[in-house]
């Protein structure tokens, strides 16, 4: 007898309670719109401006679930890798694979596993609740730094201070980011279960 584990249905899944192909792909595409609007926009924090990337990302991983959270992610990296200008700094920073294969290249990569990784724990109701969100959104924030400052320290060389370029300066927005997520997630399960 093999144990089963229990699959909770994700927010958009609930929302949109209509699994086909339409439903999917209308989703991917405001997901991948979404993910530029977020890389467009920067707002003014310390250290270092904050853009919503990382935050549209997990988010997307936590309401839309595993496979379609990591889906919607490659279409936005396959958008930026035809040439669209969808990522941060671009078209200024240059465009497509040339820019993908830059500095910030293993976060790009990062990005579809945080979200695959998001989604899976959304699954198994993660994104119920504020504490479990909280380990959710690390757990996401976590995968897309080990991809990101692998391959930032592969690139310039691991005698650089590749953490401190990488990671410092924004792990206090990301603490930020990851306090939104915890209020927004789990408030559209209340507000969702209050309504019905």
């Amino acid at each position: 007898m093999t144990a089963q584990i229990l699959r909770f249905p994700t927010l958009a899944g609930t929302l949109w309670n209509n699994p086909s192909w339409i439903r999917n792909l209308s989703l991917a595409f405001a997901g991948a719109i979404l993910l530029t609007v977020s890389a467009k926009f920067e707002v003014p924090f310390y250290p270092v401006p904050l853009t919503m990337q990382t935050f549209a990302v997990l988010g997307i991983g936590l309401v839309y679930g595993s496979r379609l959270g990591a889906f919607t992610v490659l279409l936005y990296l396959f958008a930026g890798a035809a040439g669209m200008p969808v990522f941060a700094g671009t078209p200024e920073k240059g465009i497509g694979l040339a820019y993908m294969m830059g500095p910030t290249g293993g976060y790009l990569l990062g990005f579809v596993l945080a979200a695959m990784l998001t989604g899976w724990l959304a699954e198994r109701g993660w994104d119920r609740k504020i504490s479990t969100t909280f380990f959710a959104m690390v757990a996401g924030n976590a995968v897309i730094y080990l991809f990101g400052i692998t391959w930032l320290g592969s690139l310039v060389g691991w005698d650089k201070p590749v953490f401190a370029w990488g990671m410092v300066p924004f792990l206090a927005g990301d603490l930020f980011k990851i306090v939104l997520a915890m209020i927004v997630v789990p408030g559209a399960w209340k507000l969702l279960n209050a309504k019905s």
